[in-house]
């Protein structure tokens, strides 16, 4: 088999990758093929989210693109000596990427082009099916467009699982002369990178959900509220923008119709809680990020007291192919009442680290054993925490939890971004447990006393219990701050502090003995 005139290379430019060098290997790439003389064109995509393969360095062949990773700039050299420019085997080989076992078993809908295409190539997005859901919504009248994404069955992916058709319905009856779709691109749960991988790998699939929701609710403006620990995302984004804006696709006749819909990024201060609806919308506002009593809702007195549509990036982000293939299409992915494709995000201690998108439905354990590969320390693995720092532990004993809104509400937990955090045996629950408490108390915006104030006391408590001062006594009130917590905060930052802090006294009450009690029986 001939290697080609000119040879495409993938290298990605996602920050996952460029943390480990994926510059120096492009660099690398570059600099070895004009020593030899070899016609290389290097295309920075997106990660495919494979991240213990980052760099992941893509050759495109007639056959298909060959994967080979993790690669360093130092193996350059021997990939070029081993013939790589023509699918050639090397030991960082891996074959055909499409075939690679945690690529293949995945359910790519949202994810279809992040890691395939150019993010910056508008022909690349078009060549991959992009801008046909707009297509479709533009011919649409926008009450049909509201309907199909209810119909689908489409919930909020940011947490709260709310079914986004009501979202919109609700924005689109509202009676205003100016209304707002809000992307909340605040990314704050650890374990958490999926809106970044998408923003960084398929920005215009992000500019058309937010252009589609634009239509159907009646809105002409958009803003990303993103973090500041986003440079990339940001700058990607931005460019994104203006280039669609240069196609027509923004602006003030979108794609040749009467609908007018303009975007813009906007960045966060670093803030937590802003990654709440209600907060980012008074930081958006140039106001200080705290929380705003519920009612009135966004959705009739939101951005600047207007209606506001305020959705997750994965929320947004797959209204595009909902509108490309239908409601049926997507509806017919999940089970129960949690539809479509969820991208779980795979971190922690554990050795195959990475974005993994899937039907609803996987058992919890399933995706930390097989398709995790469990941890990378060989330990067992103790404690699972599922949504963020906000999130419950489970134990192994609740790994045949499936990934469903239901299942895991009435396992105690919460689906939230769809982190997935592990831990192994060496893990200590009582101090994940304070850990709970200090972030809530250290993010609080300080508007309710159940927050401020019950997070700091709870800090105060566990430390009682670790000392072995009252334990008992102090697990009650723990119980019972936890209780006052969940109820009473205006917001999820209280109100969900307290699932990681009772998951862990419920699921690993040995870690709740006193320190001096514990060291007396090792």
């Amino acid at each position: 088999m001939s290697v080609p005139e000119t040879v495409t290379v993938f290298v990605p430019r996602d920050a996952a990758a460029l943390a480990v060098g994926a510059d120096k290997v492009a660099a690398a790439i570059e600099r070895e093929a004009m020593a030899r003389g070899q016609d290389v064109t290097i295309v920075r995509n997106g990660s495919r989210g494979m991240l213990w393969l980052e760099v992941l360095v893509e050759v495109r062949t007639e056959h298909g693109r060959v994967a080979y990773g993790p690669i360093k700039a130092s193996d350059v050299p021997s990939l070029f000596d081993a013939g790589f420019l023509d699918g050639g085997e090397h030991p960082l080989g891996h074959g055909f990427t499409q075939d690679i076992p945690f690529l293949k078993g995945q359910t790519r809908l949202t994810f279809a082009r992040c890691g395939v295409t150019d993010p910056l190539s508008l022909a690349d997005y078009r060549h991959y099916q992009g801008l046909k859901g707009l297509a479709n919504a533009i011919a649409m009248a926008p009450t049909d467009i509201v309907k199909q994404v209810t119909d689908s069955g489409l919930r909020g992916r940011g947490g709260a699982g709310f079914p986004t058709g009501i979202k919109w319905k609700t924005v689109a009856d509202a009676k205003a002369d100016q209304k707002y779709i809000v992307c909340n691109a605040d990314e704050g749960d650890s374990g958490t990178f999926a809106d970044r991988m998408i923003m960084e790998g398929d920005p215009f699939v992000l500019i058309e959900g937010m252009v589609i929701a634009g239509i159907a609710v009646g809105a002409t403006k958009g803003y990303v509220y993103t973090r500041s620990e986003y440079p990339h995302a940001i700058a990607i984004m931005e460019e994104a923008i203006a280039i669609a804006r240069a196609a027509g696709i923004l602006g003030p006749s979108v794609m040749g119709s009467p609908y007018a819909f303009d975007m813009e990024v906007r960045m966060g201060a670093g803030a937590y809680v802003c990654g709440e609806e209600t907060s980012l919308l008074n930081s958006l506002e140039g106001k200080r990020g705290v929380v705003r009593a519920k009612p009135p809702l966004p959705a009739l007195q939101g951005l600047f007291g207007k209606p506001t549509v305020v959705n997750n990036v994965m929320s947004l982000a797959s209204i595009p192919v909902i509108m490309d293939r239908g409601a049926a299409f997507y509806r017919d992915f999940g089970v129960g009442r949690s539809h479509g494709t969820i991208p779980i995000q795979l971190a922690g201690n554990l050795k195959h680290g990475g974005l993994y998108e899937t039907a609803f439905g996987l058992p919890l354990g399933r995706l930390i054993n097989e398709i995790g590969g469990g941890t990378i320390s060989g330990r067992p693995v103790k404690a699972v925490q599922v949504g963020g720092p906000l999130g419950a532990y489970f134990p192994p004993s609740l790994f045949d939890t499936i990934f469903d809104y239901e299942a895991f509400t009435a396992a105690g937990g919460l689906i939230g971004h769809a982190g997935v955090v592990v831990f192994d045996d060496t893990a200590d629950m009582l101090k994940q447990a304070r850990f709970a408490m200090e972030f809530c108390a250290v993010e609080s915006c300080g508007k309710c006393t159940p927050c401020r104030i019950g997070s700091t006391r709870g800090v105060e408590t566990v430390d009682k219990i670790a000392r072995g001062i009252e334990p008992e006594k102090n697990k009650v009130l723990l119980e019972d701050l936890c209780n006052t917590m969940k109820f009473g905060s205006l917001c999820a930052l209280g109100g969900f502090t307290p699932y990681p802090v009772m998951s862990a006294m419920a699921h690993f009450p040995e870690d709740f003995v006193p320190a001096p009690v514990r060291e007396a029986a090792e």
